[in-house]
Protein backbone atom coordinates (compact mmCIF):
# COMPACT_ATOMS: atom_id res chain seq x y z
CA UNK A 1 0.00 0.00 0.00
CA UNK A 2 1.07 3.45 -1.10
CA UNK A 3 3.19 5.49 2.13
CA UNK A 4 1.66 8.81 2.71
CA UNK A 5 2.76 11.66 4.50
CA UNK A 6 0.09 13.79 6.28
CA UNK A 7 0.98 17.20 7.13
CA UNK A 8 -2.55 18.43 9.52
CA UNK A 9 -2.39 20.93 12.19
CA UNK A 10 -5.70 20.13 13.58
CA UNK A 11 -5.15 16.92 16.08
CA UNK A 12 -8.76 15.82 15.74
CA UNK A 13 -8.64 15.87 11.65
CA UNK A 14 -4.83 14.74 11.72
CA UNK A 15 -6.12 11.66 13.90
CA UNK A 16 -8.85 10.93 12.67
CA UNK A 17 -7.54 11.03 8.50
CA UNK A 18 -4.37 9.11 10.06
CA UNK A 19 -6.50 6.21 11.49
CA UNK A 20 -8.72 5.69 8.43
CA UNK A 21 -5.37 5.46 6.50
CA UNK A 22 -3.73 2.62 8.67
CA UNK A 23 -7.33 1.00 8.95
CA UNK A 24 -6.87 0.59 4.83
CA UNK A 25 -3.77 -1.09 5.06
CA UNK A 26 -1.37 2.56 4.58
CA UNK A 27 1.74 2.65 6.15
CA UNK A 28 1.26 6.83 7.39
CA UNK A 29 3.38 9.03 9.25
CA UNK A 30 1.99 12.67 10.31
CA UNK A 31 3.46 16.10 10.98
CA UNK A 32 1.74 19.15 12.47
CA UNK A 33 3.98 21.92 10.97
CA UNK A 34 4.72 22.15 7.41
CA UNK A 35 9.14 22.48 8.72
CA UNK A 36 8.15 19.12 10.68
CA UNK A 37 6.78 17.42 7.42
CA UNK A 38 9.30 19.10 5.13
CA UNK A 39 11.88 17.05 7.61
CA UNK A 40 9.79 13.63 7.91
CA UNK A 41 10.02 14.13 3.97
CA UNK A 42 13.82 12.83 3.26
CA UNK A 43 14.03 9.88 5.65
CA UNK A 44 10.27 8.23 5.57
CA UNK A 45 10.23 8.65 1.58
CA UNK A 46 6.36 8.49 0.71
CA UNK A 47 4.54 7.84 -2.30
CA UNK A 48 1.96 10.56 -1.70
CA UNK A 49 1.81 14.09 0.47
CA UNK A 50 -1.55 14.69 2.03
CA UNK A 51 -0.79 18.78 2.83
CA UNK A 52 -3.48 21.18 4.58
CA UNK A 53 -3.68 24.29 3.27
CA UNK A 54 -3.82 26.83 6.21
CA UNK A 55 -0.86 25.76 8.14
CA UNK A 56 0.71 27.88 10.85
CA UNK A 57 3.89 29.23 10.21
CA UNK A 58 4.80 27.65 7.00
CA UNK A 59 1.68 27.67 4.92
CA UNK A 60 0.82 24.40 2.72
CA UNK A 61 1.20 26.35 -0.49
CA UNK A 62 4.87 27.71 1.04
CA UNK A 63 5.53 23.55 1.66
CA UNK A 64 3.89 22.72 -1.88
CA UNK A 65 6.31 24.78 -3.78
CA UNK A 66 9.40 24.21 -1.31
CA UNK A 67 8.57 20.43 -2.30
CA UNK A 68 8.27 20.96 -6.05
CA UNK A 69 11.23 22.49 -6.18
CA UNK A 70 13.31 19.25 -6.17
CA UNK A 71 10.42 17.01 -6.25
CA UNK A 72 7.59 15.16 -8.53
CA UNK A 73 5.79 13.39 -5.49
CA UNK A 74 2.10 13.51 -6.17
CA UNK A 75 0.52 16.13 -3.45
CA UNK A 76 -3.30 16.22 -2.48
CA UNK A 77 -4.41 19.45 -0.81
CA UNK A 78 -6.95 19.93 2.20
CA UNK A 79 -8.44 23.00 2.21
CA UNK A 80 -11.72 23.81 4.39
CA UNK A 81 -14.66 24.98 2.68
CA UNK A 82 -14.86 28.52 1.71
CA UNK A 83 -10.61 28.71 0.96
CA UNK A 84 -11.29 28.80 -2.98
CA UNK A 85 -8.47 31.72 -3.77
CA UNK A 86 -6.21 30.06 -1.44
CA UNK A 87 -7.15 26.51 -3.16
CA UNK A 88 -6.25 27.94 -6.52
CA UNK A 89 -2.93 29.52 -5.29
CA UNK A 90 -2.18 26.09 -4.08
CA UNK A 91 -3.17 24.04 -7.27
CA UNK A 92 -0.73 26.71 -9.39
CA UNK A 93 1.85 26.17 -6.66
CA UNK A 94 2.17 22.97 -7.71
CA UNK A 95 -0.75 20.62 -6.42
CA UNK A 96 -2.28 17.57 -8.03
CA UNK A 97 -5.47 17.48 -6.09
CA UNK A 98 -7.48 19.07 -3.26
CA UNK A 99 -10.11 17.26 -1.33
CA UNK A 100 -12.25 19.52 0.95
CA UNK A 101 -12.24 19.44 4.89
CA UNK A 102 -14.27 17.25 6.37
CA UNK A 103 -14.02 14.22 3.79
CA UNK A 104 -14.71 10.70 4.61
CA UNK A 105 -11.97 8.27 4.87
CA UNK A 106 -13.00 6.50 1.62
CA UNK A 107 -13.32 9.68 -0.51
CA UNK A 108 -8.94 10.02 0.45
CA UNK A 109 -8.75 6.91 -0.16
CA UNK A 110 -10.19 7.32 -4.03
CA UNK A 111 -8.62 10.57 -4.25
CA UNK A 112 -5.41 8.67 -3.35
CA UNK A 113 -5.46 5.82 -5.90
CA UNK A 114 -6.93 8.26 -8.76
CA UNK A 115 -3.70 10.74 -8.18
CA UNK A 116 -1.63 7.97 -8.13
CA UNK A 117 -3.15 5.95 -11.48
CA UNK A 118 -1.84 9.09 -13.09
CA UNK A 119 2.10 7.60 -12.71
CA UNK A 120 1.06 4.49 -13.96
CA UNK A 121 1.71 4.06 -18.36
CA UNK A 122 -0.69 4.98 -20.36
CA UNK A 123 -1.59 2.23 -23.09
CA UNK A 124 -2.61 4.15 -26.38
CA UNK A 125 -2.17 2.93 -29.67
CA UNK A 126 0.03 6.01 -30.11
CA UNK A 127 3.69 4.98 -30.79
CA UNK A 128 6.08 4.61 -27.65
CA UNK A 129 8.30 7.55 -28.40
CA UNK A 130 6.56 10.59 -30.33
CA UNK A 131 8.16 14.06 -31.32
CA UNK A 132 6.16 17.28 -31.81
CA UNK A 133 8.39 19.68 -32.66
CA UNK A 134 10.58 20.14 -29.85
CA UNK A 135 9.05 18.00 -27.46
CA UNK A 136 9.39 14.54 -27.17
CA UNK A 137 7.12 12.39 -25.47
CA UNK A 138 7.97 8.78 -24.08
CA UNK A 139 5.11 6.82 -23.24
CA UNK A 140 6.89 3.72 -21.78
CA UNK A 141 9.58 5.54 -19.89
CA UNK A 142 6.76 8.15 -18.65
CA UNK A 143 9.55 11.20 -19.86
CA UNK A 144 8.95 14.34 -21.71
CA UNK A 145 12.06 16.29 -23.34
CA UNK A 146 12.32 19.59 -24.62
CA UNK A 147 15.41 20.52 -26.79
CA UNK A 148 16.84 17.28 -25.57
CA UNK A 149 16.17 18.51 -22.09
CA UNK A 150 14.26 16.54 -19.49
CA UNK A 151 11.04 18.02 -18.22
CA UNK A 152 10.30 17.50 -14.82
CA UNK A 153 6.33 16.82 -14.95
CA UNK A 154 4.17 16.26 -11.70
CA UNK A 155 1.74 13.44 -12.07
CA UNK A 156 -1.44 15.72 -13.12
CA UNK A 157 0.37 17.24 -15.76
CA UNK A 158 2.44 14.43 -17.11
CA UNK A 159 -1.19 12.07 -17.30
CA UNK A 160 -2.82 15.55 -19.05
CA UNK A 161 -0.07 15.78 -21.24
CA UNK A 162 -0.16 12.02 -22.09
CA UNK A 163 -3.94 12.29 -22.88
CA UNK A 164 -3.86 15.21 -24.82
CA UNK A 165 -1.09 13.75 -27.26
CA UNK A 166 -2.82 10.27 -27.55
CA UNK A 167 -5.27 12.10 -29.94
CA UNK A 168 -3.57 15.61 -31.43
CA UNK A 169 -6.26 17.76 -32.82
CA UNK A 170 -8.85 16.56 -31.14
CA UNK A 171 -10.99 19.28 -28.75
CA UNK A 172 -11.53 18.14 -24.84
CA UNK A 173 -13.96 19.26 -22.95
CA UNK A 174 -13.30 20.69 -19.11
CA UNK A 175 -15.46 18.09 -18.07
CA UNK A 176 -13.84 15.14 -20.64
CA UNK A 177 -10.32 16.12 -19.21
CA UNK A 178 -11.41 15.75 -15.25
CA UNK A 179 -13.11 12.36 -16.12
CA UNK A 180 -10.22 11.19 -17.70
CA UNK A 181 -7.28 12.35 -15.96
CA UNK A 182 -8.68 13.07 -12.24
CA UNK A 183 -11.45 10.65 -12.34
CA UNK A 184 -13.80 13.74 -11.38
CA UNK A 185 -17.42 14.11 -11.97
CA UNK A 186 -18.00 17.49 -10.77
CA UNK A 187 -18.17 20.56 -12.74
CA UNK A 188 -16.94 22.91 -10.46
CA UNK A 189 -13.74 21.30 -10.85
CA UNK A 190 -12.74 22.54 -13.81
CA UNK A 191 -10.23 25.03 -12.02
CA UNK A 192 -8.05 21.43 -11.42
CA UNK A 193 -8.11 21.53 -15.11
CA UNK A 194 -7.39 25.61 -15.65
CA UNK A 195 -4.24 25.19 -13.14
CA UNK A 196 -2.77 22.05 -14.05
CA UNK A 197 -2.87 23.28 -17.98
CA UNK A 198 -1.34 26.94 -16.72
CA UNK A 199 1.28 25.18 -14.80
CA UNK A 200 2.20 22.35 -18.20
CA UNK A 201 2.39 25.50 -20.33
CA UNK A 202 4.38 27.50 -18.33
CA UNK A 203 7.21 23.84 -18.43
CA UNK A 204 6.65 23.06 -22.33
CA UNK A 205 5.80 26.09 -24.09
CA UNK A 206 8.26 28.90 -25.05
CA UNK A 207 6.33 31.60 -24.07
CA UNK A 208 2.66 30.57 -21.89
CA UNK A 209 1.00 33.71 -22.85
CA UNK A 210 1.64 32.10 -27.08
CA UNK A 211 0.93 28.34 -26.58
CA UNK A 212 2.40 26.56 -29.54
CA UNK A 213 1.44 22.71 -27.75
CA UNK A 214 -1.62 22.73 -25.34
CA UNK A 215 -4.53 25.47 -27.19
CA UNK A 216 -7.74 26.52 -25.70
CA UNK A 217 -10.24 26.73 -28.02
CA UNK A 218 -12.51 29.43 -25.79
CA UNK A 219 -16.21 27.93 -25.23
CA UNK A 220 -15.42 24.22 -26.21
CA UNK A 221 -11.85 23.27 -23.93
CA UNK A 222 -8.14 22.56 -24.57
CA UNK A 223 -6.61 20.64 -27.80
CA UNK A 224 -2.87 19.32 -28.12
CA UNK A 225 -1.62 20.13 -31.82
CA UNK A 226 1.97 21.91 -32.82
CA UNK A 227 1.48 25.14 -34.33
Amino acid sequence: MPRVLLIEDDPAVREGVELGLRRRGHDVRSAATGEAGLAALADFRPDLLLLDLMLPGMNGVQVCRRVRQDSQLPIIMLTARGDDFDMIVGLEAGADDYIVKPARPDVIEARIRAVLRRIEVNVTDRPAVETHGDLTVDRAGLTVTKAGQRIALAPSELKLLLHLTAAPDQVFSRQQLLEHVWEHSYHADARLVDACVRRLRHKIEDDSGAPRYVQTLRGFGYRFGPL
